[in-house]
């Protein structure tokens, strides 16, 4: 058997390939579900969602215990700055991004809340997105709810997984 030396790879790589793994089966899923239609009209409105908008992550929100660690680390790794708490974004330290997102990193707000990193999609028609979220099979947690001047947000859970919706 020949000794073959293996290429290098760094942490972060593998650690991307994994997210590959995990994101992709997902997205993949939402797309089937969002383009299957209906004899109710559904189709219609999925085709509508899925037209000419690829998927966006709007906000990420991260929920830590230990928000000026997570602050401190993503400013030092990836050089960004945060603005000071946002009471309407539950006191998050938001970061613009590159892509005209934003990244967000708040404490619990709540005791039963524990950390999550969730992303935000952004939609056209927020009411729309959870009427096929809903008819998909997952948990709404959170209707869709306005944050003056920012928009509209709402969260659903699937297979464990949280995920959010935008609407600006």
């Amino acid at each position: 058997m020949q000794n073959t030396k293996l290429p290098k790879t760094s942490r972060r790589r593998v650690l991307h390939g994994g997210a590959a793994l995990v994101v992709t089966p997902w997205v993949a899923a939402l797309q089937t579900s969002c383009s299957q239609g209906d004899s109710d009209g559904a189709s219609s409105q999925m085709e509508k969602i899925n037209e000419p908008q690829q998927m966006k992550i709007h906000y990420l929100e991260i929920v830590t215990p230990d928000t000026d660690a997570s602050v401190t680390l993503y400013s030092e790794v990836h050089g960004v700055s945060f603005n000071p708490a946002d009471p309407l974004l539950g006191g998050a330290r938001t970061a613009e991004l590159p892509n005209g997102g934003m990244l967000g990193i708040r404490a619990p707000i709540r005791d039963t809340e524990t950390p999550v990193v969730r992303p935000y999609f952004l939609v056209e028609d927020i009411e729309m997105a959870v009427a096929a979220a809903t008819k998909a099979g997952v948990e709404i947690a959170m209707m869709p709810t306005e944050i003056p001047g920012r928009g509209k947000f709402a969260i659903f859970i699937q297979g464990g997984i949280e995920s959010g919706l935008w609407q600006v």
